[in-house]
């Protein structure tokens, strides 16, 4: 079993003036990035080089509209290199966009044409949470199909890997929130997945160390405690990236994408509301697998009694840092309780295949009834 496979080349500096010192973006470019980002980091630089702002072709997470139209405007462009700067929206777009595609992106995510890659990619995240970087999952939702796809090939992987704290000062506390339990999830999931291995499960275990670090800090002192440690928080999501990059995620990932093609909820925010609700019903079916060693994980972070009903008191401690909300609040009616269990069944077995335990049609439908 291949052990740990790490691609893109990884570089970190403070600030994006010391990146552009050295990849000195030019015109053979195409930036890729968000106005808001743009303005305060990329813009008093005076780079000359060609831009295209997300936000320009749709709000949200990747679509494969959104895909297509940003596609169609690239080829005014002759470029080389494709600068990808921003959250995992923007991450997950220039890892298609890097490809060589046809007018419809469709068939690449349901395999239908062969992926193949003609532009190199610069990676930048500027959230701590999907890890996106170092990672070849690229996930978008097929309107069409009323679903989210996702695909993860060779091709997809980033060439360059960067990590830069400063852009992480303007992230919302609500985003920072969602986006490091996003990295935390991926942390978990990957360390309790058969495809685990003693290199993965380092890398998990020092994203979750530094995570739940940062969290019980901001609880007990404030959240501008985070804004001291962004690097940590960056590196932490990196970590996670590479653990979940080789080990996968899981059934957690696999339910939320039900509520987030549905609701268009944020993808860390939508893998919160399923975080702990997976977690009690692995526990349940297995308690003395390895789930046991993650509940002690979890038990020393909240310093709470292993035997206990750990999951709860981490929810408990979660909702200190932003509140789960009843997934009827988003606009989901019970009927769709069933949908959701045979569409998550249906399209989501590249996540499934990584549960640490089977999980059955019912017991899946039970995790959304008893999240409703």
């Amino acid at each position: 079993m291949q052990a740990l496979r790490i691609v893109p080349k990884i570089f970190t500096f403070n600030t994006v003036k010391e990146f552009n010192d050295e990849f000195k973006i030019g015109k053979k470019d195409l930036l890729v990035t968000n106005e808001w980002l743009y303005n305060p980091y990329i813009k008093p630089l005076g780079i000359d080089t060609n831009v295209l702002f997300q936000e320009k072709y749709g709000s949200g997470e990747p679509t494969d509209d959104m895909i297509n139209s940003m596609a169609k405007d690239m080829k005014q462009f002759d470029v080389d290199r494709i600068i990808a700067f921003g959250g995992g929206t923007i991450l997950d777009i220039c890892k298609v966009l890097a490809l060589e595609l046809p007018e419809d992106v469709t068939p690449i995510f349901l395999g239908e044409i062969p992926p193949k890659k003609v532009k190199q990619l610069v990676s930048i995240p500027t959230t701590c949470g999907t890890g996106s970087e170092v990672t070849n999952v690229a996930i978008t939702a097929l309107k069409a199909l009323g679903t989210k796809k996702g695909i993860a090939v060779d091709e997809t992987y980033a060439d360059i890997a960067v990590l830069i704290p400063e852009p992480l000062r303007g992230l919302p506390y609500p985003v920072f929130v969602t986006s490091s339990v996003d990295a935390l999830i991926h942390a978990i999931e990957s360390y309790l997945s058969p495809k685990a291995s003693p290199f993965t499960e380092m890398y998990s275990l020092a994203a979750m160390d530094m995570i739940m670090d940062i969290y019980k800090n901001i609880v007990s002192t404030g959240e501008e405690y985070r804004n001291k440690h962004l690097d940590e928080a960056l590196l932490a999501s990196c970590y996670a990236g590479i653990a979940f990059g080789n080990a996968g995620c899981a059934a957690v990932h696999a339910l939320s994408y039900s509520i987030g093609s549905a609701f268009h909820v944020p993808h860390g925010e939508a893998n919160y509301q399923f975080f702990t609700e997976v977690f009690k019903m692995y526990q349940k079916k297995a308690p003395d697998g390895k789930i046991k060693q993650a509940t002690e994980l979890f038990a020393r972070y909240l310093e709470c009694d292993p035997k206990g009903d750990v999951y709860g008191e981490l929810e408990i401690f979660l909702n200190k840092l932003i509140a789960k909300k009843p997934l009827r609040d988003y606009g989901m009616t019970e009927a769709q309780i069933d949908e959701f269990t045979t569409s998550t069944v249906a399209n989501q077995q590249r996540l499934l295949v990584n549960n640490y335990v089977f999980l059955e049609d019912d017991e899946i439908r039970e995790i959304f009834r008893n999240l409703y």
